[in-house]
């Protein structure tokens, strides 16, 4: 782990830090000069009518961000809290699409989420499976907070002195609803929606009486106009989401919560609604939206987003949050194709951060991601040097593309061969990116591989590296054989447009020379460091996979791959 800064230093620093947690925890830093409130809560929200999906952990994750800095600025002198609430007692609106046993839920619609049962027969109901999705995701991250459940907040009464005073406060709380609803909705709109005693489905009911004194409402079931009369506490009732909203604010107290952009209007009429009750608004931001491969936002009902175990399954837990770290005002695509960039991004940061200055450090994304205590980076030497060096996911990939395997342990083997003291016992992190590299690979890499078949310039050149590198046999000196890389692109590629040199002032080399290595070599576009992938890959192992480019094998390997897939 990496020495903590020294706290006055890092106080005065993280006072003019430009993180954007740093940001948001100023302004609760000004909210409790304002209020002299001696603790301070924050909340994130979960709609349990779907599976979860990573939005929904991103938002922990980030407002997490945030009560860290908080309380950095505040060297802990103010007490947080972090309330995880799921809106289970809202009635099921839909049947999701990914789900089993579609037709047997819809017999449910309407009733509590937490009242319909669990189609994956885990739970005692579907609400309490997503919630249980949901937790065991937070606590493999680690995570400190506290889980509430509208359902048992509502019937264990934990609402009720609000409820009575929204109850008080209707005829506010209409005028500040009706504006924003469509006349026909606006007609038949209350914030209060009745749980039928008989069916147990959430009521979308106008009100006909009041009763403040009694602490009820008055209704009628639209099927045979049956008039009830309901209390509004105990969880009888329960209210519409904006409203509800605006209620947990000021039942328990929250001080900070964020939110997607689509909520920008909701966030206002809520703050509406949470004065009217003599409340003050949290603190918080806008934060984009995730979409999908095709740009459309993602769904828990729809599913077409990544789910928290789908990132999970091909990178680590730390690069889905340095993904949550970026921009979060900014729409991001989430979508399988931004997995590998974001795991080598994290290591970037992680192998920056140690020779940083302090205010850079604040910056850096793994000091929001670790609260301010990352790890070392996970480095190799090569045998008989004492620098060590990264290995990168995208290298893996690659290794294991051309060494066409499944198998982590013919990774290790090349690794291994490169730093001898290298080994998953003593490199965990390494060990569990091979066999994210695997599955990436055995599952998107290898599929969309496209082989390109050498020309005759290509030819020439790639049997000229082919030659050149049989005097570096054995070699694993990554500079050396990159230098020969360079050698023989110089040769047969040169950069004859002038803009780059070589140090010695000769041409230096052009694209197409990297560019015929990637897509003949590797079947991809892009590609790593050659040099320090040959020194991976070993020098005989790459003038192998030369001759087999060149022979038309590896070409014919892939299309009889892709032939036994499709024939899968």
């Amino acid at each position: 782990m990496t020495a903590p800064a020294d706290t006055t230093s890092l106080l005065e620093t993280a006072a003019q830090a430009t993180a954007w947690p740093f940001e948001e925890a100023r302004k609760l830093v000004e909210r409790v000069k304002r209020t002299g409130q001696t603790q301070v809560l924050f909340e994130t929200g979960y709609g349990p009518s779907g599976l979860p999906h990573i939005g929904t952990f991103g938002e922990v994750a980030r407002t997490t961000m945030v009560r860290h800095a908080f309380r950095v600025l505040t060297q802990d002198s103010i007490p947080t809290r972090l309330v995880a609430f799921s809106d289970d007692l809202d009635g099921l609106r839909k049947v999701p699409d990914n789900v089993p046993g579609r037709d047997e839920m819809a017999r449910h619609l309407g009733k509590p989420l937490t009242q319909v049962p669990d189609p994956f027969g885990t739970h005692a109901s579907f609400g309490e499976h997503n919630n249980a999705r949901l937790r065991a995701f937070l606590d493999h991250f680690g995570f400190e907070y506290e889980f509430l459940s509208s359902t048992q907040c509502y019937k264990a009464g934990r609402f009720d002195a609000t409820l009575l005073l929204m109850l008080e406060r209707y005829d506010a709380i209409m005028r500040i609803m009706l504006p924003s609803l469509r006349e026909e909705r606006a007609q038949s709109y209350s914030p209060f929606l009745p749980l039928h005693p008989e069916t147990g489905i959430v009521m979308q009911v106008p009100v006909d009486e009041v009763k403040r004194d009694a602490g009820t409402i008055v209704w009628r079931d639209p099927a045979d106009g049956r008039r009830f009369e309901t209390p509004v506490t105990g969880g009888h009732c329960k209210l519409q989401w904006k409203p509800d909203w605006a209620m947990r604010w000021v039942a328990l107290g929250v001080d900070y919560e964020m939110a997607g952009k689509d909520l920008i209007d909701s966030v206002k009429l809520s703050g509406e609604i949470c004065r009217a009750l003599g409340g003050t608004p949290p603190e918080g931001f806008n934060y984009e939206l995730f979409l999908d491969d095709k740009g459309q936002k993602i769904s828990k009902s729809k599913g077409n987003g990544l789910t928290i175990e789908d990132w999970l399954a091909y990178a680590s837990p730390e690069s889905l949050s340095l993904f949550m770290f970026q921009k979060p005002r900014e729409a991001k695509k989430l979508h399988f194709d931004v997995i590998p960039r974001n795991a080598d991004d994290y290591l970037t940061f992680l192998e920056k951060f140690p020779g940083q200055p302090l205010r850079e450090q604040l910056g850096n994304p793994v000091w929001h991601i670790h609260s301010g205590n990352p790890p070392l980076p996970e480095t190799i030497a090569a045998a008989g040097s004492n620098a060590g060096t990264t290995v990168s996911f995208a290298m893996l990939l690659n290794l294991v593309a051309v060494a066409n395997t499944e198998d982590p342990q013919v990774l290790w083997g090349f690794l291994r061969r490169y730093a001898p003291n290298a080994s998953p016992q003593n490199h965990p992190r390494l060990d569990r990116m091979v066999g994210y590299a695997v599955a990436y690979f055995r599952d998107f890499v290898r599929p969309a591989k496209v082989y390109q078949p050498a020309g005759d310039a290509e030819r020439a050149a790639l049997a000229d590296l082919a030659g050149s590198l049989a005097a570096h046999s054995g070699s694993t000196d990554a500079e050396a054989l990159q230098a020969v890389v360079y050698e023989v692109g110089r040769r047969h590629f040169p950069d004859l447009s002038g803009k780059s040199k070589s140090p010695d002032g000769r041409p230096g080399v052009s694209q197409q020379w990297f560019q015929t290595i990637y897509r003949v070599l590797l079947g991809n576009e892009r590609g790593p460091r050659f040099g320090s992938f040959v020194a991976l890959y070993g020098v005989e192992e790459t003038r192998a996979l030369i001759d087999k480019a060149l022979s038309g094998r590896l070409i014919a390997e892939h299309e009889a791959f892709l032939a036994a897939r499709k024939g899968a």
